[in-house]
């Protein structure tokens, strides 16, 4: 049984010094453009963090309260590769939060998230929170610690209380792709404001092995013109 982390693996490994994730966020300006070999490095760095700096595994749970962005989907991805779960619910009891900078503390060990286009480190923050881009800084470039275990929860807090495995996750992205039309090598344009979910802006394009470009707060009239300008297909 595949997981998250072992897909995204597989997609960095098909071509390490391709363009993996795109990031448009039109609300500032940002573009960033992170090579498959540099998106493996921050999520490497924060799955070290998870597991080594704050004793993490299977069975733990992340709070994970920011927006759309690309540190947000390193993130996400640092924590399936370590097999932790993630929780968007305010409800579940988390082990380790990631917020945005002026929130609280929100579990054990909080990390802000700056958001900042060149992972700039925060200053300042409150006692409690540490900064997310100087602490995973601080770890190994490569993840050699457990894998995920298949079975175990990958997403806890859904609607109704439910929860569903790494294996799952799994195989939902890849059902996705599939009705998504997006297969590997593919590079794809996904508008976050029509996609909003992870699971159509992130875990789908990777686990099919394609590129992302991502449009966050992008006005309908841009996404051809940048679709093209990034040899990219637009997913409606």
């Amino acid at each position: 049984m595949s997981t998250i982390g072992q897909l995204f693996a597989a997609t960095v490994a098909a071509d390490p010094a391709k363009p993996l994730l795109t990031w448009y966020d039109d609300g500032t300006g940002e573009r960033t453009e992170l090579s498959g070999a540099t998106l493996a490095n921050w999520v490497s760095k924060t799955a070290n963090l998870l597991v080594d700096g704050c004793e993490l595994g299977p069975g733990s749970v992340a709070s994970i309260a920011l927006p759309p962005h690309w540190q947000t989907a390193s993130i996400m991805l640092a924590c399936w590769t370590a097999g932790l779960a993630v929780s968007h619910s305010a409800d579940e009891q988390a082990d380790v939060a990631f917020v945005e900078p002026e929130a609280a503390p929100a579990a054990p060990d909080t990390y802000a998230v700056s958001l900042h286009p060149f992972a700039l480190p925060l200053r300042g923050l409150p006692s409690g929170v540490s900064d997310w881009v100087s602490s995973a800084r601080a770890h190994g470039d490569f993840y050699g610690g457990p894998a995920a275990d298949p079975g175990a929860p990958s997403l806890v807090g859904l609607p109704g209380g439910g929860s569903i495995t790494h294996a799952e996750l799994a195989e939902r992205s890849l059902a996705r792709a599939k009705e998504l039309e997006i297969a590997k090598g593919d590079r794809v344009l996904i508008d976050i404001g029509a996609h909003p979910r992870p699971l159509d802006w992130l875990t789908a394009p990777i686990a099919a092995g394609a590129s992302l470009v991502l449009s966050y707060r992008t006005a309908p009239g841009i996404l051809d013109t940048r679709a093209a300008t990034e040899h990219a297909r637009l997913i409606p």
